[in-house]
């Protein structure tokens, strides 16, 4: 007998299941965009960065001088994709390109391209960071800038984020 298509595999538990939280705030969502773009400047990368909140509304955006004027979209895209589906947009890339999960692409909302990552605090998904304007890989190292900076709860890389945000 063949092994089971993946689809028909059956889990015990719902994968990505990140309850979700309170949304992040616009002072959060800025240092965490201040921690993409200063790591964006540091390897000269022009970049587009959105922060959205546990609904996936817009709470903070910036354009890099320079960057694509097609990624404002596409980072957007990236940030609500990952916290409408509790996962980096990076596992759809993989599901695709990968394991050729093409009936994902019948989904609406979602985007197979790196460089969207949701932003989890306590264990609650709070929001996503969405970013666009280099190749998937480098939105994706950027993106994780920002999220180290959420997820980290260290006050001295927190209050010196904050400072750099005024």
């Amino acid at each position: 007998m063949p092994d089971p298509n993946p689809p028909d595999v059956v889990p015990d538990k719902i994968p990505f299941d990140v309850p979700y939280g309170p949304p992040v705030s616009l002072e959060r969502a800025q240092a965490a965009i201040n921690a993409v773009v200063a790591e964006a400047k540091k390897r000269d990368w022009k970049m587009n960065v959105a922060v959205v909140d546990s609904g996936g509304n817009l709470v903070a955006f910036q354009r890099m001088d320079g960057a694509m004027l097609a990624s404002i979209q596409i980072a957007e895209h990236k940030a609500r994709a990952a916290v409408m589906f509790r996962r980096e947009t990076k596992v759809f890339e993989n599901a695709i390109q990968v394991s050729g999960f093409n009936y994902l692409m019948t989904l609406d909302g979602f985007i197979a391209s790196r460089g969207g990552v949701p932003l989890i605090e306590d264990g609650k998904l709070i929001g996503a960071i969405g970013c666009s304007g280099g190749t998937d890989s480098q939105d994706e190292v950027v993106c994780h800038a920002g999220l180290a900076l959420i997820n980290k709860p260290d006050a001295a890389i927190w209050s010196a984020a904050v400072s750099n945000a005024k």
